[in-house]
């Protein structure tokens, strides 16, 4: 019984030690560690940025390579190529330059970048997220492949907002916080999950309450309209009867609250690598918005 006990309490201080150096390291990562899993996780650029096969998956030998053309209210915008190729995509920018893609929504000529880029949310990415970012679309492979120019039928604004300087890093123990930077800045659920005032502007009187008209994937290639879901704790409306692990599966697996499978307007795909501790971030953070109740 004595050996047993200190057999177990051997194998117990391993498991501790071990649990230490993950910690240690998911904390020390390098840029491009954090890079890849944003943009393969939670941030998803290859939703938009990445060419779909007939299923609807994204094509890995086009890698945010582009062209995917979006049919919106607003016009028809055309995801470009942001791959390091040097004549098509981004590869003669530089960190400065593409931060400020990111951030500010300006292009090198001074040209602007329209929606659905959500640049009002990720004027919120953190220094040390968006500079991962941009070391993952360093380590890209780099493809040819030229797209078309977006084209607007409401005008665009002179700027998003003044220069972005310095923002800092969100706690990550702070869950609900954190969670609303994973929701916010980084995924951007609230651009989609949030109505429309007026044609490109967001209400933000009734953030997360859904009923955005959204392009769905649609397998034969006809083009289909889904409306947002209401995604705050509304109990008839919203997710206020859901369970922590059907707010999951609906994340990660696109598997709604009765089973059913959820269009594939989210980007699954990528949601499916987002660790368990920021899910479990997102979901506090969920829980703690405001009930806003679904318009008609």
């Amino acid at each position: 019984m004595v050996l047993q006990l200190k057999g177990l309490l051997a194998a117990l201080a391993v498991t501790a030690a071990a649990l230490i150096i993950v910690g240690s390291r998911a904390h020390a990562e390098t840029p491009l560690e954090r890079g890849t899993y944003l943009v393969r996780g939670i941030v998803a650029c290859g939703n938009c940025h990445t060419p779909k096969d007939a299923a609807g998956k994204a094509r890995a030998d086009l890698e945010l390579a582009g062209g995917r053309e979006f049919d919106l209210p607003i016009g028809k915008p055309i995801a470009p190529n942001i791959t390091p190729d040097l004549e098509t995509g981004i590869g003669t920018w530089t960190d400065a330059q593409i931060i400020t893609a990111i951030r500010e929504g300006k292009r090198p000529d001074g040209t602007l970048i329209g929606p659905p880029m959500p640049i009002g949310f990720y004027r919120e990415m953190s220094d040390r997220d968006v500079e991962a970012i941009v070391a993952y679309l360093r380590a890209v492979k780099p493809v040819s492949h030229k797209v078309g120019k977006s084209v607007y039928n409401i005008p665009l604004p002179s700027a998003y907002g003044p220069p972005v300087t310095k923002v800092a890093e969100i706690p990550r123990d702070d869950k609900v916080a954190y969670g609303a930077y994973l929701a916010g800045p980084l995924g951007h659920c609230l651009e989609c999950h949030t109505p429309f005032v007026s044609p490109g502007v967001l209400d933000l009187s009734k953030i997360g309450a859904g009923g955005r008209e959204l392009e769905a994937f649609s397998p034969d290639g006809e083009s289909a309209i889904v409306i947002s879901a209401n995604i705050t704790p509304d109990r008839e409306n919203g997710l206020g009867l859901w369970s922590d692990d059907e707010i999951k599966r609906a994340i990660m697996r696109g598997e709604a609250k009765d089973g059913h499978e959820l269009v594939r307007t989210m980007a699954f795909d990528w949601y499916a690598h987002i660790s368990e501790t920021d899910l479990d971030s997102i979901v506090s953070y969920l829980r703690s918005m405001k009930a806003v109740a679904t318009t008609k």
